[in-house]
């Protein structure tokens, strides 16, 4: 593009999308853990930067809070009256702001692949197109809108449900694939002649094809052949249908990347996941949100990880669940672990078989081996906690701290009643219930003594 051009993008997201059958809005459907304009904006991000508009209707306060923080623009279509609707609602901000074009999506095309939008926008561009648009020929072309040609010309973009054979011809397997690159200038005109006189009583962006055509403007249908990743998302089989093809993408990806990936087909990956290369997966297993993962660390079958940093040289064991927590280098956790939010395990720690963390601290080469609940806990160095010992943080209004510092001994089955704290190199007899500090160098017991009566007979 030259110097003289300032390409915009607009997303379409207003929509409800009913035939998801969803409280949620249609773009906030979730592949692989992330939002399906997750996606969207991940293709688009790195092209447009801030010039990226998006609008927003049904449930708009969820799509905003989805991706709080982010600086997004949202431009509301209080009314969802169809996709030339919502263009006629953004077009104002989009000519302010000083575009010379706008590439406008829709919300629901998560899988689109950004070599292809850049070819697209190249050959757009090339051919000085008022309206550009990208186009698949499909075998069963459903209920897409159908691109009609003369003498190879795109001379009109017909909806599925107003196409008749008798007033148009043969119907043709070309189809709109819903995204556009506008010229502001030529389309302003265009924008005020639509009409929704259609049997969904819609406003459509399709209309301005035939209206650019009247004008005898320069209108590019660029042929995209039958490639499924540019196919919207319209309903639960192609919600799932979509995330197939995204997992087996990532996959390879990372398996390029030098990460050793065991039954490959059985291993789900976020998109904002990073692993290096030489880490280990063993599926079936499961990883989302902005989970690290380091070079040497391993993680066996039937985990479910998410946005968790994995330190080199860790291991987690099959059946663990860890959920915004911080595994060290060499530690080990599971099988069937739970490390919660907060959760941060620090060098060569280990935990075990039925143990839960949360917002909790397990010290250098601490231990915590089975059936463990540390909460709102801070543990040191080299300590050993016991089979069966719980921290009681919870007093039924507010949380507790409890403190076992360096090469403290926690025997088995104790409960520590927080705020409490477990003084260095002190140890606790099994049984306990330490509702007190315990100095440094003690030995702490708080159980009852134990009586042997005979047996009656």
């Amino acid at each position: 593009m030259s110097a003289r051009e300032t390409i915009g993008a607009l997303v379409l997201a207003a929509g409800k999308g009913t035939r998801m059958h969803s409280d949620k809005p249609k773009v906030l459907q979730e592949l692989l853990g992330a939002p399906m304009l997750r996606y969207v904006y991940t293709a688009l991000d790195p092209l447009f930067g801030e010039g990226i508009w998006t609008v927003i209707g049904h449930k708009a306060e969820m799509v905003e809070q989805a991706f709080a923080g982010e600086d997004r623009n949202f431009i509301h279509q209080t009314e969802q009256l169809g996709t030339g609707h919502a263009l006629q609602t953004a077009w104002d901000e989009l000519v302010e702001s000083g575009l010379t074009h706008v590439l406008v999506i829709n919300g629901d095309t998560p899988l689109l692949p950004q070599p292809r939008l850049i070819n697209f926008l190249k050959e757009s561009l090339t051919s000085n197109a008022d309206i550009g648009f990208m186009t698949l020929t499909l075998p069963h072309p459903g209920l897409f809108g159908r691109v009609v040609r003369h003498l190879g010309d795109v001379a009109a973009i017909i909806e599925a449900k107003d196409y008749d054979e008798g007033l148009h011809g043969p119907e043709p397997r070309e189809i709109n694939a819903g995204i556009y690159l506008l010229n502001i200038a030529s389309v302003t005109p265009l924008l005020k002649r639509l009409s929704n006189e259609n049997k969904s009583g819609e406003y459509y962006i399709t209309d301005l094809i035939g209206f650019a055509v009247e004008q005898q403007m320069t209108v590019t249908g660029v042929d995209c052949g039958n490639d499924p990743h540019l196919l919207g998302i319209n309903n639960p089989a192609e919600l799932v249908r979509s995330e197939s093809l995204l997992r087996a993408n990532l996959v390879m990806e990372w398996l390029d990347q030098g990460v050793t990936i065991h039954a490959p087909e059985y291993v789900r990956l976020g998109p904002r996941v990073t692993l290096e290369p030489g880490a280990v997966l063993h599926g079936p297993c499961e990883i989302y949100g902005k989970t690290h993962v380091s070079r040497g660390a391993e993680i066996y079958s039937n985990t479910w990880i998410k946005d968790s940093n994995l330190a080199e040289g860790c291991v987690i064991h099959p059946f663990s669940h860890l959920d915004g927590a911080t595994v060290g280098k060499d530690c080990s956790a599971g099988p069937y672990a739970r490390l919660r939010p907060g959760a941060v395990m620090e060098q060569g720690a280990k935990v075990g078989n039925f143990v839960e963390m949360k917002k909790s601290v397990l010290g250098v080469g601490s231990k915590a081996n089975h059936f463990t609940y540390l909460g709102d806990t801070e543990v040191g160095t080299g300590v050993n906690i016991g089979a069966g010992t719980i921290t009681c943080n919870y007093d039924g209004v507010n949380k507790h701290k409890t403190t076992i510092e360096d090469y403290a001994f926690i025997g088995s089955n104790t409960s520590l009643v927080a705020p409490v704290c477990v003084g260095k190199n002190s140890l606790v007899g099994a049984g306990s219930v330490i509702t007190k500090d315990i100095p440094e160098n003690s030995v702490a017991v708080a159980r009852s003594r134990q009586k042997n009566l005979p047996k009656k007979c």
